[in-house]
C-alpha cells in the first residue's frame, strides 16, 4: 500500500465523528424520553448539534467514495488488493447504515409526536401571563428602537440645517465683503477719472503756454540773427578803414 493512498485519512475523521455522533446521539434519546425534568432548550440544542454531526459524516463518506474511486482507477500507484477494496466499501456501507438509522429515528412520526407534546408542554409551563409579558418587552423595545431611530434622525437634521446656516451666513459675509470691495474700486475709478481730466486740461493749458514760448523764442532768435549781421558789417568796414590807413599812410 502507498503512502500517498488518501483514504486512511479521511477514514479517521469519519471514525471521530461517528463517534461524536453516537455520543450525542445517545443523549438526544434520554432528553427524547424524559419530558419533565429537560428544558427544551437543552433538547433543542442536542438535535441540532446531532443533525449537524451527520451532515458532516455523509460529506466525509462521499469523500471515501471518491478516494475509493481514485484508488480503483490508478492501481498500480496504489498497489491494492481486490479484498482491501471490499473492504472500503463496506466500511462505508456500515458507516452509512448507522447514519442512516440515527436520521430515521430521529425523524419518524413517533418522535414527532413527542417533540410536539414537548412544545405544548413548554408553553403550557410558560402560561399566558408569561408569553404576554414577553410579547410587551419585545412591543417595548421595538418602540424604543423606533423612538431612537426618529431621536437619531432628527439629530442628523438639525445638525444638518445649522450646518447650512452656517453655510449660508459665510456666504452671505463674503458677498458683504465683495460688494464692499466692489464699491471701493468704483470710488477709486472715479477719482482716477476726474484725476485724469484735471491732468488733460493742465496738458491742454501747458501746451497752449509752450506754443507761445516758442513763438517768442522765434522771435527773439529772428531779432538776434539780424543784430549779428550788422555787427560784422560794422566790424568788416573797421577792418577795411583800418587797412586802407595803413596802406596809404607812410611809415
Amino acid at each position: 500500500m502507498s503512502l500517498e493512498d488518501p483514504f486512511f485519512v479521511v477514514k479517521e475523521e469519519v471514525e471521530k465523528a461517528v463517534s461524536t455522533s453516537e455520543g450525542l446521539y445517545q443523549r438526544w434519546c434520554e432528553l427524547l424520553e424524559d419530558n419533565n425534568s429537560v428544558s427544551k432548550e437543552e433538547y433543542d440544542w442536542t438535535t441540532n448539534e446531532l443533525r449537524n454531526s451527520l451532515r458532516s459524516i455523509e460529506w466525509d463518506l462521499e469523500d471515501l467514495e471518491e478516494t475509493i474511486g481514485i484508488v480503483e482507477a490508478n492501481p498500480r500507484k496504489f498497489k491494492l488488493e481486490q479484498n482491501e477494496l471490499e473492504t472500503r466499501r463496506q466500511f462505508v456501507s456500515d458507516t452509512k447504515k448507522k447514519v442512516e438509522e440515527m436520521k430515521e429515528h430521529m425523524a419518524s412520526p413517533s418522535t414527532r409526536s413527542r417533540e410536539e407534546k414537548r412544545t405544548r408542554q413548554a408553553l403550557m409551563n410558560n402560561g399566558p401571563s408569561k408569553a404576554q409579558g414577553k410579547y410587551s418587552r419585545l412591543d417595548n423595545e421595538m418602540e424604543q428602537n423606533n423612538q431612537n431611530y426618529i431621536d437619531e434622525s432628527r439629530q442628523q437634521q438639525q445638525l444638518l440645517m445649522e450646518a447650512q446656516d452656517d453655510d449660508l451666513v459665510r456666504v452671505a459675509d463674503s458677498v458683504g465683503v465683495l460688494k464692499h470691495m466692489g464699491q471701493t474700486i468704483g470710488n477709486e475709478l472715479d477719482e482716477q477719472a476726474v484725476m485724469l481730466d484735471d491732468f488733460h486740461t493742465e496738458m491742454e493749458n501747458t501746451e497752449t503756454k509752450l506754443d507761445a514760448v516758442m513763438k517768442k523764442m522765434a522771435k527773439v532768435t529772428h531779432m538776434s540773427s539780424d543784430r549779428r549781421q550788422w555787427l560784422a558789417i560794422l566790424v568788416l568796414v573797421i577792418v577795411m578803414i583800418v587797412v586802407l590807413i595803413l596802406f596809404f599812410v607812410p611809415i
